[in-house]
């Protein structure tokens, strides 16, 4: 079992994203997050908080894996879930990991994530 959780200020995200809305988003989040989020900066910080809670459970930390090798998609339910790319789906295997379970939420201010793996 490997777990990862980070919490994120939405006015950091929102901050960044007012300085360098075009860089930032290109850097960190894939198309799929970005058409998704629309410049919400509550949902771009939750989905932050998502990579960097699966990077720790990765045991990587951001250095690891890059921001676009760990993407947020939804369900049609809506329960958000985890897809690995490049080095952090290699880093997976090499794990042994059979199921990524992720919990996100949000608040006025904050926004956090916790991510279980389980081999």
């Amino acid at each position: 079992m490997h777990i990862g959780i980070d919490i994120i200020e939405i006015d950091r995200i929102a901050s960044v994203l007012k300085k360098h809305p075009t860089r930032f988003l290109e850097k960190i989040f894939t198309s799929y997050e970005i058409n998704y989020c629309r410049g919400r900066p509550a949902q771009l910080a939750a989905r932050f908080a998502s990579k960097e809670a699966t990077m720790k459970a990765l045991g990587t930390g951001i250095r690891g894996v890059g921001w676009k090798e760990v993407e947020v998609q939804r369900h049609p339910g809506g329960k958000p879930y985890i897809i690995l790319h490049g080095r952090a789906k290699i880093r997976a295997e090499k794990m042994h990991i059979q199921s990524i379970e992720l919990s996100i939420s949000h608040s006025k201010n904050l926004a956090t994530a916790i991510v279980h793996m389980a081999s």
